[in-house]
């Protein structure tokens, strides 16, 4: 018996056959590039407007250019997903700081407290800022836009700072509420 359950979502899933050719290529250069296809595509397949949308926004967020490195983005999703205790973007992204760091213990230092982690000033000041957006943003004020700009980070920066901590509180609420379940094979990556 395996101890994560097999399912994808809760909610089901749309048969990729049954998917619109433009989607169907993308899973398919998912299968070229990393050997399978991200759950939450599955799970987000149920509304493939939505789901168009959802790879949109995260291309946008993660992989265009930004003054916050790949590495800093991912950081971000696990610190904030820690938060929300958000299973499937912990063992997701904490795979992908242990590919993009070569550390394969950071990610499940920022998993399980981000504040254990050997981080810079300016990695340290990102984190502390996604954990109080999360948690608390009802106190988020200028000081702590004052000490992310003393860390180093742009006005531009910031706002790419803001920007990844909300969607992935978006995909974290996403992922409890569909209990979307990562695929297995993260856990076996960049060990």
């Amino acid at each position: 018996m395996m101890p994560q359950p097999d399912h994808i979502s809760a909610l089901g899933t749309t048969d990729p056959a049954e998917l619109d050719d433009d989607l169907q290529a993308i899973y398919t250069k998912c299968v070229e590039k990393l050997g399978f296809v991200p759950n939450v595509y599955h799970a987000y397949s149920l509304r493939p407007a939505k789901l168009r949308n959802f790879i949109n926004m995260y291309n946008e967020l993660m992989l265009a250019p930004s003054g916050l490195s790949k590495l800093e983005r991912e950081m971000v999703a696990v610190t904030v997903s820690s938060a929300n205790r958000c299973y499937y973007c912990l063992v997701a992204h904490g795979q992908a700081v242990r590919r993009l760091s070569g550390d394969p213990e950071l990610g499940e230092m920022i998993a399980l407290n981000y504040r254990v982690a050997k981080l810079d000033a300016r990695q340290r000041a990102m984190l502390d800022f996604a954990w109080k957006l999360t948690t608390t943003p009802h106190l988020v004020d200028d000081g702590d836009r004052d000490a992310l700009r003393r860390a180093g980070l742009s006005e531009e920066d910031i706002f790419d700072l803001a920007e990844t901590t909300a969607f992935f509180n978006l995909s974290n609420r996403m992922a409890s509420a569909t209990d979307m379940m990562p695929n297995r094979e993260y856990h076996k990556l960049d060990r």
